[in-house]
């Protein structure tokens, strides 16, 4: 009987095969898919948008360290020289007080206590009770008061400041004590075996920037030599600043002036922290003050922060019995004598300028001078001078003959006719020749005055030759008008018998 194909123990073995087959094929196929299908998801969610891009929050500017003003670090230099020793006179540490107002009374060596009445600002005193925004003592004889204290138990400090509010770090410049009132309790009562924080600055209202940070440190090693050796008993330590959300670290105790505050309200936050960046549990480790920033402010600070404020006004925040004397007004003074010095050497070029100025028209007159008299001395001129009078004197004469004539008709003195026409023509002659000598002196005197500031002889030597060929021209005329009246005198009348 025939065997169907497929069948038996081979053909079985050949099935199972092939299901085995397409069974890891449909494994696999899945395996893949899943993968397929987990990477798009982990694309999805990294290209989705964070919270953060979908809604985005105002960022405030960044927060900058920068040089202290220029007018504070010439200041600080005049007090290097202070080492202020403060000491706290009453209460007295652990005293028990049984009224809930006390008074505080200081005292102070090596730094005078004082403010300026102009400015407003001086060497002074910060006192803080507890953790309480700290009071500014300006004036030593006077106790500062304090009102309606609760009772148990409270902590005072205190430490010399400088004008802008930076305080003293030397040793014996801070002082502390702690009281009660009427009791004993925990609160407020710093452990005086480990560090203590005391928050300075920024606090209160600014109105320019850069804004201080400053704070001061109790039973801290230097940073310098806690660091020198890491197995040692010396606890190290840094400072957590948080300004506005932003936070960093500090590992120097001094002053620090950030930009970056934004206008109005500014939160600051200070903590002690153990050089493993843990924070140290004490009772004022941990401050938080709110300051207010106000751009443009008026204040003393702010125009002393802005340079505003000269150095040599601003010594009498830092010397009790400074007298600002009025150097600038001096310098002006000097500057106005400058200017008015200055312009001295102009006049003096302008006389110069003036004086060639001047020069030059006298010879240019000079000049037109001796043209003129070079067209006088020419031939032309010569026969014009001459044959003007020539008919000049032709046409008065008949006139003086018949006037003349007349005349002995009326007097009936012939005699006396020859007479008075030869006075008349000596005074005819006279007229004329001082008609024409007062011109040539006038000539000479112009040229003689064009020729002075010339310096010139040339103009004389030329004035000469003119002078003496007028006189002959008019010397001679008059010899022939005299020839004329002398040839033709009338004869005597006939006597009328």
């Amino acid at each position: 009987m025939p065997v169907e194909k497929g069948g038996g123990v081979l053909g079985n073995n050949h099935r199972r095969i092939t299901v085995r087959r397409l069974f890891s094929l449909l494994v696999a196929a899945i395996l893949a898919w899943g993968l397929v299908g987990c990477g798009e998801d982990r694309i999805e969610i990294s290209q989705e948008p964070s919270t953060e891009e979908a809604f985005p929050t105002p960022r405030t500017e960044q927060l900058s360290e920068v040089a202290p003003p220029s007018v504070i670090q010439q200041l600080n230099q005049s007090l290097d020289a202070y080492q202020p020793q403060v000491a706290i006179l009453s209460p007295t540490f652990d005293e028990v007080l049984q009224d809930n107002t006390v008074k505080v009374e200081f005292q102070v060596q090596d730094l005078p206590i004082f403010q300026d009445p102009k400015l407003g600002l001086g060497l002074h005193l910060h006192v803080l009770l507890d953790n309480q925004i700290h009071r500014e003592v300006y004036e030593l004889d006077k106790p500062l008061v304090f009102e309606d204290l609760s009772p148990g138990t409270h902590t005072l400090r205190v430490f010399a400041s400088r004008p802008w509010h930076e305080s003293f770090k030397n040793e014996g410049a801070y002082a502390q004590t702690t009281f009660h009132l009427f009791t004993k309790t925990t609160d407020n009562n710093p452990d005086p075996a480990l560090p203590i924080l005391t928050y300075n600055h920024p606090q209160g209202s600014y109105g320019a920037q850069p804004i201080m940070l400053d704070f001061y440190l109790t039973n801290a090693p230097l940073h310098l030599v806690a660091a020198e050796n890491s197995e040692d008993e010396i606890v190290d330590w840094r400072i957590r600043v948080t300004v506005n959300g932003q936070s960093f670290v500090l590992d120097n105790w001094q002053p620090f002036y950030l930009k970056g505050f934004k206008p109005g309200k500014n939160w600051v936050h200070l903590e002690f922290l153990d050089e493993q960046g843990n924070p140290v549990k004490n009772v004022f480790n941990d401050t938080v003050r709110l300051i207010s920033y106000e751009p443009e402010g008026q204040d003393t600070l702010s125009q002393l922060v802005r340079g505003e404020l000269g150095l040599e006004v601003a010594r009498s925040i830092i010397e009790p019995n400074y007298q600002n004397i009025p150097q600038p007004a001096a310098t002006e003074l000097t500057e106005e004598l400058e200017e008015v010095e200055e312009p001295s050497p102009e006049p003096a070029v302008i006389l110069e300028e003036e004086a060639s100025t001047v020069s030059e028209p006298l010879e240019e007159a000079s000049v037109v001078l001796e043209e003129e008299e070079e067209a006088s001395v020419t031939p032309e001129s010569l026969e014009e001078t001459s044959i003007v009078p020539e008919d000049e004197d032709i046409s008065v004469a008949p006139e003086s003959l018949e006037e003349a004539s007349i005349i002995p008709e009326e007097d009936e003195d012939i005699s006396v006719a020859p007479e008075s026409l030869e006075e008349a023509s000596i005074v005819s002659e006279e007229e004329e020749d001082t008609s024409v000598a007062p011109e040539l002196p006038e000539e000479t005197s112009e040229l003689e005055q064009s020729v002075i500031p010339d310096e010139s002889p040339a103009p004389v030597e030329e004035s000469e030759p003119v002078l003496e060929p007028k006189k002959n021209i008019f010397g001679g005329f008059l010899e022939r008008v005299i020839k004329l009246v002398k040839r033709e005198d009338p004869q005597p009348a006939p006597v009328v018998p």
